[in-house]
């Protein structure tokens, strides 16, 4: 079994990037594990995480279909539909609430 290399925070070398950096490439990891590590250190508490993965290996992002894009909408109208009125609440339905503000509130918030 062998080890990652584990880097100070800020100093990776070329031709490693975390999952963001990749996909601000348009690139993906594209299934080859995690090749680095970053590491911040912090005091009393465990020291800060970062993957790296290898620019060279990674693949171009997949383009979305028509299928993904109307699945994708279909699941954001399914978080805006309130499951007690039924009604398009033109927001994100919060957990913690999970009803519209009018049907969690009938009242009146005070």
């Amino acid at each position: 079994m062998s080890t990652l290399p584990v880097y100070p925070w800020r100093l990776a070398p070329d031709g490693y990037a975390t999952r963001r950096q990749l996909r601000a490439r348009n690139l993906r990891p594209g299934g080859q594990g995690v090749a680095a590590q970053l590491e911040r250190s912090r005091r009393r508490r465990p020291p800060l995480v970062a993957y790296l993965y290898r620019v060279d290996l990674a693949k171009p992002v997949r383009p979305m279909t028509p299928a993904r894009w109307a699945a994708l909408a279909k699941a954001n109208a399914a978080r805006r539909t309130c499951p007690d009125c039924r009604r398009d609440a033109g927001y994100v339905i919060p957990t913690a609430l999970g009803t519209c503000a009018p049907c969690a509130y009938p009242e009146g918030i005070a």
